[in-house]
C-alpha cells in the first residue's frame, strides 16, 4: 500500500479564470465526469493526453486522466470526494513516469466556481504531496525534496496556466448549452 506523505508539499498552484455564464447553469460536476475526450485533449494542447470516466469498486465517481506535466508523464486515477456543482475535489494516488524511471505521487484537483456579478469566478487548484515511494525515488536518484519540489511548482503553475482558461471557456459553453 502506497504511503501518502500528506506532512510534505511537493507543490501547490491556483489559477483563476472568467466563466461568463448563469450560476444556476454550471454544473462542475457533469461536466468533469462526462467532457469528451478530444476536449479534454483541447484544453490543454500538447499536454491533454486522454481522459475517461469509471466508479470505483464503491460507487464512487472516477476521472482517468493521462497528461504531460513538464517532463513527466502522470496516469492519474481521480476519485470524486465532492462533486457538486460549484466545486469538485478529486483525489488521486498518480502515477508518474520520466526519465529516472516510475513513482508514485498523491495529486488533489480542486475545481471551484464562485458567482459574482459577472458570472462565475473559476479556480483549479492543484496540490502535490510526495509518497514514500516517491522520496526514495529521489533519494536513488540523488535529488533533494527541495529539488524536487521546485521542478514540480514549476511546471504545475506552468500546466495550469494552460489549463485553467480552457477549463472556464468548457464549462461556459457547457452551461451555455444548458441553459
Amino acid at each position: 500500500m502506497t504511503k501518502i506523505r500528506d506532512d510534505l508539499l511537493l507543490a501547490r498552484s491556483a489559477v483563476t479564470s472568467r466563466i461568463n455564464a448563469p450560476a444556476d447553469k454550471v454544473d462542475i460536476a457533469t461536466w468533469l465526469l462526462s467532457i469528451p475526450d478530444a476536449e479534454y485533449q483541447r484544453c490543454a494542447p500538447g499536454d491533454h493526453i486522454s481522459a475517461g470516466y469509471t466508479t470505483t469498486d464503491d460507487g464512487r465517481p472516477m476521472s482517468i486522466n493521462v497528461e504531460q506535466v513538464g517532463s513527466a508523464l502522470l496516469i492519474e486515477h481521480y476519485v470524486g470526494e465532492i462533486t457538486d456543482k460549484l466545486h469538485c475535489k478529486m483525489v488521486s494516488t498518480s502515477d508518474v513516469f520520466s526519465d529516472g524511471g516510475r513513482s508514485k505521487i498523491q495529486v488533489i484537483w480542486e475545481l471551484t466556481a464562485k458567482p459574482d456579478a459577472d458570472g462565475l469566478e473559476f479556480t483549479n487548484e492543484v496540490t502535490v504531496h510526495p509518497t514514500d515511494e516517491f522520496l526514495e525515488f529521489l533519494e536513488r536518484a540523488g535529488l533533494t525534496f527541495d529539488q524536487a519540489s521546485e521542478a514540480h511548482k514549476v511546471a504545475s503553475t506552468a500546466h495550469n496556466r494552460l489549463e485553467t482558461p480552457h477549463f472556464a471557456k468548457s464549462i461556459e459553453n457547457a452551461a451555455l448549452a444548458a441553459a
